[in-house]
């Protein structure tokens, strides 16, 4: 099939490595084209493949996943990466998104969440669920300081946070999407922010929306 997602599950545990692997080979969209139990076989397979999404476990020998994020974003920098972890603490969840992880997601968490998540991510959305988004929220010491936002772009800000796109975003605002990925870029300037994951976080600490679209 065209297209597909090209997944590397990265996972310390084989079995939870082998599962991940066994339920996405159910979906025509996505390919699992590799997997490893630590993050520098990772960021060898990364160099390598070049995977569209990797499913990232946080806690491996040898190099863990917050070790291992800005290392394989500075060898693939449009490469997506979902955080899937047994670990929900906002430090754990900060710390990721900061490093440029675009979602996070439980272990426990079904099928189909799982792919929408990867589906999100490829896409280059953010994904978090609700709840660890507020975990997040309660655990960080202090959201950015308010920035002088245009209209346009305090809606923009608006409509990532429920998990829109860009070209979805464009239609809600009558403008083009090149004007959106303009705005997009200005918010992450003016907020000095790295990605839409945190642009969501940043909206919802300073009480812009009220939830993430899961």
């Amino acid at each position: 099939m065209n297209n597909q997602i090209k997944v590397l599950v990265v996972e310390n545990q084989a079995v939870v490595r082998e599962g991940l692997t066994a339920i996405l080979s159910f979906y025509d969209d996505i390919d699992v084209v590799g997997d490893a139990e630590n993050g520098v076989e990772a960021v060898k397979i990364v160099k390598e493949l070049k995977p569209d999404v990797i499913l990232l476990d946080m806690v491996m020998p040898i190099q863990d996943g917050l070790e291992t994020i800005p290392i394989i974003l500075k060898i693939a920098p449009k490469t997506g990466i979902l955080v899937v972890t047994a670990f929900s603490e906002p430090e754990k969840i900060v710390n990721a998104i900061n490093l440029g992880a675009l979602g996070y997601l439980l272990k426990d968490a079904s099928s189909d969440e799982l792919v929408k998540a990867i589906r999100k991510v490829y896409q280059g959305e953010a994904f978090i669920p609700s709840s660890m988004a507020l975990m997040a929220i309660r655990g960080s010491s202090s959201a950015n300081k308010p920035s002088s936002l245009t209209k346009k772009e305090m809606e923009t800000l608006k409509f990532i946070s429920k998990g829109l796109a860009n070209q979805e975003i464009a239609q809600e605002l009558t403008v083009t999407e090149g004007t959106v990925a303009k705005n997009v870029s200005k918010i992450l300037s003016k907020l000095q922010l790295d990605n839409r994951t945190q642009i969501a976080l940043y909206a919802l600490r300073n009480g812009l929306v009220e939830d993430v679209k899961e």
